[in-house]
């Protein structure tokens, strides 16, 4: 079955068994999170979101991607700025899909 599924203002297509990366969320690895906040699953839509569906998924682990680097400036006028960024992340293998 599979199932789509909103979190963190983005919309994720899974099915059981999937690994999926997310935005960082407030949970410790090891422990489960259950998704209400369901679109689509088994078929079935929602307007906007499928009551009583649910997506149950494991939190794996927290992590924080690879680095990017900003760089700005502007030409002729000695200005130069460089930052980098790394995003926290939080990998997700889900469990079971429910929808009634």
């Amino acid at each position: 079955m599979k199932a789509i599924f909103v979190t963190g203002g983005k919309q994720y297509y899974v099915a059981e068994g999937d690994v999926i990366y997310v935005e960082k969320l407030e949970s410790e690895a090891g422990s489960d999170i259950v998704f209400e906040n369901v679109l689509f699953a088994g078929g079935k839509y929602g307007n906007p979101y499928l009551k009583g569906a649910k997506v149950t998924c494991s939190v794996e682990k927290h992590g924080k991607q690879k680095k990017i680097v900003v760089f700005k400036y502007r030409p002729k006028k000695k200005y130069r700025k460089t930052q980098g960024h790394r995003q926290p992340y939080t990998k997700l293998v889900v469990k079971k899909i429910e929808s009634k």
